[in-house]
């Protein structure tokens, strides 16, 4: 007679492998879906995503208000197939739903919400380094300085 697997244990995991390794797994991708108004939140420089999520919390709507125009100003959203006319528009529409709402409290939360997705859309913004298409080819250009004379200094 066999004894019961301990707490913890499965009973697969007591029983010898059927023919799969013990590492082998299964690789899961989930996307996030969003709406058109979520989608529409641009990507804006750090500091500017931390003013709007500041506006956001005092003034409702203020901030997303503010981040419509830096659509306009080229900063991008997960909407890339609608003309930012049409960006600019839906985030004029979410600071108003958040102006016209903060009456009954729900308008300032998604205000709060708002802002913290601003910040968190921003941030992997923060440590990236720009680098301007002639940068590339000036470092590529310095590169072959540097082996020619270290080929002609032996």
């Amino acid at each position: 007679m066999e004894p019961f697997p301990k707490d913890g244990e499965s009973a697969a995991a007591a029983e010898p492998s059927r023919g799969a390794a013990p590492s082998s797994g299964v690789v899961v991708q989930v996307r996030e879906k969003k709406g058109p108004l979520r989608a529409a939140i641009p990507y804006m420089p750090f500091p500017v995503a931390v003013i709007c999520l500041f506006l956001n919390t005092f003034v409702p709507g203020l901030g997303t208000f503010v981040s419509a125009f830096t659509v306009l100003c080229g900063a991008r959203t997960d909407l890339p197939d609608r003309h930012m006319c049409c960006v600019f528009w839906l985030n004029i529409a979410a600071a108003l739903i958040q102006i016209l709402t903060a009456i009954v409290m729900v308008g300032w939360i998604m205000s709060i919400f708002w802002g913290m997705d601003m910040v968190i859309l921003a941030r992997p913004l923060l440590g990236q380094v720009t680098q301007l298409p002639w940068e590339a080819e000036s470092r590529q250009i310095l590169r072959d300085l540097e082996d020619k004379t270290s080929q002609n200094n032996w």
